[in-house]
C-alpha cells in the first residue's frame, strides 16, 4: 500500500488472564485474507530450537536493540527490566500493509496506547477485561501455573493495567469466549471497512 492508502491497525491489550491472545488468534484465523500478526522484537533468548527469528520474535542482543531506539525504528518499546526489551518495529507494521493487509498487535496496555498515539485514527485500540478481578483470579489459579507470589504480582499489575481502561476506544468484556469472539468480530470488521469505531452496547455485554 502507498504511504497514501496506509492499512489500519488493530491493537488487543489486557491483563494477563484476559484471554486477549486468544481473541487475536481466533481472528487470525477468521480473516487470514484481511489481517496479519504484527510480529514483536525482543531480547530474550529462543527457547528451545522451535522458535525462529522473523516468525515468532525477532530476536536481538540488547546492543543491537538499543541501535535500533537510537535509530527512531520503534513505534514503542520498554525496558521490562534491566537490559531485557520488548518493542514493535515501524518496519514490521509497514510490511503487513505493504502486502495489502490490516495490522493486528497483542501487546501490553503501554504499548498499546503508544501504537495508539503513534497512529491515531488509523488505529483501534481494543481493551479486552473480564467482568471482575475475582474472576481473573479464578482463571489465573485455574491454569496451575502461578505460585502463590506471582499470582499475587500478576493481580496487582492487573489492576494497575485495568486503570488505564478509559484511555481505549472500546472495551470488550470476555465474559463468554464465544460472544466475545462475535464481538471482536464486528469490531473490526466495521473499523476495517468504514476507519469508524463500532461502539458497542455495554448493557449487552455484561
Amino acid at each position: 500500500m502507498s504511504v497514501d492508502k496506509q492499512g489500519k491497525i488493530i491493537i488487543f491489550s489486557a491483563p494477563s488472564g484476559a484471554g486477549k491472545t486468544t481473541i487475536v488468534k481466533h481472528l487470525l484465523n477468521k480473516f487470514p485474507d484481511k489481517l496479519a500478526f504484527s510480529i514483536s522484537a525482543c531480547t530474550r533468548p529462543r527457547r528451545g530450537r522451535t522458535e525462529e527469528h522473523g516468525k515468532d520474535y525477532y530476536f536481538f542482543s540488547p546492543d543491537e536493540f538499543r541501535e535500533k531506539i537510537k535509530n527512531n525504528e520503534f513505534v514503542e518499546w520498554e525496558e521490562v527490566y534491566p537490559g531485557a526489551y520488548y518493542g514493535t518495529l515501524k518496519s514490521e507494521i509497514q510490511r503487513i500493509w505493504n502486502e495489502g493487509k490490516h495490522v493486528i498487535c497483542d501487546v501490553d496496555v503501554k504499548g498499546g496506547l503508544k501504537l495508539k498515539n503513534y497512529y491515531g485514527d488509523h488505529a483501534l485500540a481494543i481493551f479486552v477485561k473480564v467482568p471482575s478481578l475475582d474472576i481473573l483470579r479464578q482463571r489465573l489459579m485455574q491454569r496451575q501455573t502461578e505460585t502463590d507470589a506471582s499470582l499475587e504480582t500478576r493481580m496487582a499489575k492487573a489492576s494497575y493495567e485495568m486503570s488505564f481502561e478509559p484511555e481505549f476506544d472500546v472495551v470488550l468484556v470476555n465474559e463468554n469466549l464465544e460472544k466475545a469472539f462475535k464481538e471482536a468480530e464486528q469490531l473490526v470488521l466495521h473499523f476495517v471497512e468504514t476507519g469508524k469505531i463500532l461502539k458497542i452496547n455495554e448493557e449487552e455485554i455484561k
